[in-house]
């Protein structure tokens, strides 16, 4: 260690490297020893996660919000029990045969039910964040995040409710009740409404065949 002239000798301890390895080395008050110590760094403090407390027993935890996207997967099945397409045909070639015309399925209601997804898909995620927002004010801390809903409404639900069941005791599960009962309805009509449309179709395929004999 240099010390400057007239000045006191400094005491032994760790002192950073004359070399400028970075490291410490200690000081025997009189030489160094080549005793090193790797610099000593005070760890960045971790950020606490705030827990999530209980909300009060009056703190309500359903709101209209949750509910319409829990019911909005019944708006494209009210469009699919309204498309009840009906075959055509048309005359196609120099001779003039008749087909069947595929685009003949193609009608308004089959159009609105392709509309009514992509409607009911933007509508979730407004709902979304609007009953995520909600819950924050009213207390929930960090409530499910709304963007899941654009992987999927039933995803949402279920982990929107486990949380509001987790500061909410005994409440908060009713939503994926609701979603469970609207869902096996879907699946159930969905099924009734497809086995009808082709039963109808076979059979006005089989007519118009046997009409153009």
């Amino acid at each position: 260690m240099t010390v400057p002239p007239n000045s006191s000798v400094p005491g032994p301890g760790w002192y950073p490297d004359p070399a400028g390895s970075g490291r410490l080395q200690w000081w025997n008050g009189t030489a160094w020893t080549g005793q090193f110590s790797a610099p000593h760094f005070q760890s960045p403090q971790q950020r606490l996660v705030e827990p999530r407390r209980r909300i009060s027993d009056r703190t309500p935890v359903y709101n209209a919000y949750v509910w319409t996207i829990v019911a909005l997967p019944l708006v494209p099945l009210i469009m699919l029990m309204l498309w009840n397409p009906v075959l055509r045909v048309r005359t196609v070639g120099a001779r003039q045969v008749q087909t069947l015309d595929p685009a003949s399925i193609f009608t308004v209601p089959y159009f609105l039910l392709v509309a009514s997804g992509f409607l009911v898909y933007g509508v979730a995620a407004l709902l979304a964040y609007l009953d995520w927002d909600k819950l924050r004010k009213d207390g929930v801390v960090r409530p499910f995040h709304w963007a899941w809903v654009f992987l999927s409404r039933e995803l949402y639900v279920i982990g929107r409710s486990v949380i509001v069941h987790e500061v909410a005791p005994r409440r908060g599960l009713a939503p994926v009740w609701a979603t469970i009962g609207v869902t096996v309805l879907a699946v159930v009509l969905v099924g009734l409404k497809m086995s009808a449309l082709v039963a109808t179709l076979a059979n006005q395929a089989a007519s118009i065949q046997a009409a153009s004999m």
